[in-house]
């Protein structure tokens, strides 16, 4: 583990990188967001390959607002209306999307500077505490995320706890380009889910509440086939979106870990599998990250040039009863995992 300095908070708060390692893998993690700055695998021929989106000064994740490689809560993904009911209470959340809440507000976890609690050679647990009444959600909250680079996977493993009922749905909100962060589009890259519905979104990208299947539409992403192939499709819900920005509901969702997600690249054989304890999966497809900050060494970081798959309860499960709750009851668990584990291959073979 190799701890440097990242800068300083506005009020001087020290910010910190600290660098795992694990044989041919290194992941450099910010306690600004709790966000993985840079993770380093290896390609086909044993070359290192940067395969995640950020930046290299604090400025500027502090400038971004593209959740760059961060930990996201207390809810990830958007409610409607920005306001959600509770125990009959009504609860008013700032509005960050328009109309509705994201990411967890304006002052989300992704903005806020986690503790180390442990750090190891190829470990990091960072905690955060939001306090009752924090961007509107009841309760005090307490996070912890476990960073545990081992056997080339990198696993996050997110608990938490409130002494009052509250909302919580956390994720990590990291871009990948299996050809390298700096390489451009995304398109050619190969993508494979693990489900059979999704969930229909409107002109807001809030839910319609349907559970809609994929069969027969360019939402089906059952089989391999590269991200590009029907993006520009002139199907309603990715007209609305500019792309892919939409959540799955993932096969025989059980709360045990299960694969979630396969991708690939041809340009370096570079393979993600993706392994989750959620229900839903939200593929985006940074159709809007133009604008942003230069990336990592000057990289021009463009629409599409990454893609973020987020675990997570579906968006909007507060204004509708038959999705899986994102409920955490005064005094239980939550307890989530996101398993990333990468290989090599010379191509993506079908899997179910």
């Amino acid at each position: 583990m190799n701890q440097t300095s990242f800068g300083r908070m506005p009020d001087g708060q020290p910010v910190d990188a600290y660098t795992l390692t694990s044989g041919p893998l290194s992941c450099r993690i910010l306690t600004y967001g709790g966000a993985v700055q840079s993770l380093t695998v290896p390609d086909r021929r044993g070359c290192p390959v940067d395969v995640v989106l950020g930046f290299d000064t604090l400025a500027d994740y502090r400038t971004q607002d593209k959740y760059m490689g961060a930990l996201v809560g207390r809810y990830a993904n958007r409610i409607g209306g920005s306001t959600f009911m509770l125990n009959g209470t009504e609860y008013p959340l700032p509005a960050n999307d328009g109309p509705n809440h994201l990411h967890g507000g304006l002052l989300g976890f992704d903005r806020q500077l986690w503790t180390v609690e442990s750090a190891s050679e190829n470990a990091l647990t960072l905690s955060l505490t939001s306090p009752d009444g924090q961007e509107g959600y009841p309760g005090t909250l307490t996070v912890q995320a476990a960073y545990t680079l081992q056997d080339g996977a990198l696993t996050l493993d997110l608990r938490a706890r409130a002494d009052r009922d509250t909302l919580c749905n956390l994720t990590g909100h990291t871009y990948f380009n299996l050809s390298g962060h700096q390489s451009g589009p995304v398109l050619g890259q190969y993508i494979q889910l693990f489900a059979d519905h999704y969930t229909p979104s409107g002109p807001d990208s809030i839910p319609t509440g349907a559970l809609a299947p994929v069969a027969d539409t360019p939402m089906d992403l059952r089989t391999p086939q590269p991200i590009g192939l029907h993006i520009n499709s002139p199907f309603p819900q990715l007209l609305q979106a500019k792309g892919f920005d939409h959540n799955w509901a993932l096969r025989a969702w059980d709360s045990t870990l299960r694969p979630a997600a396969r991708a690939w690249s041809p340009d370096t054989g570079i393979l993600l599998e993706l392994s989750t304890t959620l229900p839903g999966l939200q593929l985006y497809t940074g159709n809007f990250l133009s604008g942003c900050p230069a990336g990592k060494g000057g990289a021009p970081y463009d629409d599409r040039w990454g893609f973020a798959l987020e675990p997570q309860y579906f968006p909007d499960s507060p204004h509708h009863p038959a999705f899986p709750s994102p409920v955490l009851r005064a005094g239980a668990e939550y307890h989530q995992q996101i398993v990333y584990r990468f290989t090599t291959a010379q191509q993506l073979e079908p899997e179910t």
